[in-house]
């Protein structure tokens, strides 16, 4: 046990989760280990500052267990985090972060409320989703429902493949994007196969064309 190191012992520990967790430790300013997984990996190298937004951030600043999905904001991925800070003599010391993979947990419809019951909508049928009225309105082929699910959760547990997020209040199939066209201040519309324009904004556009590949 004495050539046994802290990072040696993190790996032994790290080969005890899911190949789809990754593991990262920090001190109270930055990253001192992380351990990638073959599903999901955020680019942290130890050293790194922890950034505002994080699951590993808010933690922090709690001074609880935090456990939330986190978009695509800060690492370009959307992921599902768990973070628990932990003491040394009372104090702040630390952080262990678990990051998991934005998974679809096996489904492959979404099921939404109608005017007398529910209806389930294949992945693939699925134009755009919009939020409205404090509800998220699913747009399907001459079929719309609402759900009481966020965006933010539905960006976690869409297919990322096919669906991105444009706008605050739009996420998108880009299968059923018909054309692109631009608009002010770098922003773009997407006209959808249904007709309808859907507003790409600033703050998504460049992430947006890098998706797209345009």
């Amino acid at each position: 046990m004495g050539n046994l190191t802290i990072v040696s012992l993190l790996d032994v520990i790290g080969e005890l989760f899911s190949d789809e967790i990754s593991i990262a430790v920090s001190n109270t300013d930055e990253y001192i280990y992380y351990r990638p997984s073959k599903r999901i990996d955020l680019k942290i190298k130890p050293g790194d500052q922890i950034k505002d937004g994080t699951i590993t951030h808010k933690a922090f600043t709690t001074g609880q267990k935090v456990s939330e999905f986190i978009d695509r904001d800060i690492f370009g991925v959307p992921y599902h985090g768990r973070a628990v800070p932990f003491e040394l003599d009372g104090k702040l010391e630390g952080c262990v972060t678990a990051i998991y993979p934005a998974l679809t947990e096996g489904k492959s419809v979404i099921t939404v409320k109608t005017h007398d019951g529910w209806k389930p909508i294949p992945f693939d049928d699925v134009k755009f989703l919009e939020v409205r009225d404090r509800k998220t309105h699913v747009f399907a082929n001459d079929f719309t429902g609402t759900h009481n699910r966020a965006l933010q959760e539905f960006e976690y547990s869409l297919p990322r493949e096919t669906f991105i997020r444009c706008h605050r209040s739009f996420i998108v199939n880009v299968n059923h994007i018909k054309e692109i066209y631009p608009d002010t201040h770098s922003t773009f519309v997407l006209e959808m196969d249904n007709e309808v324009k859907v507003p790409v904004s600033q703050s998504y556009s460049s992430y947006f064309r890098k998706l797209l590949g345009f």
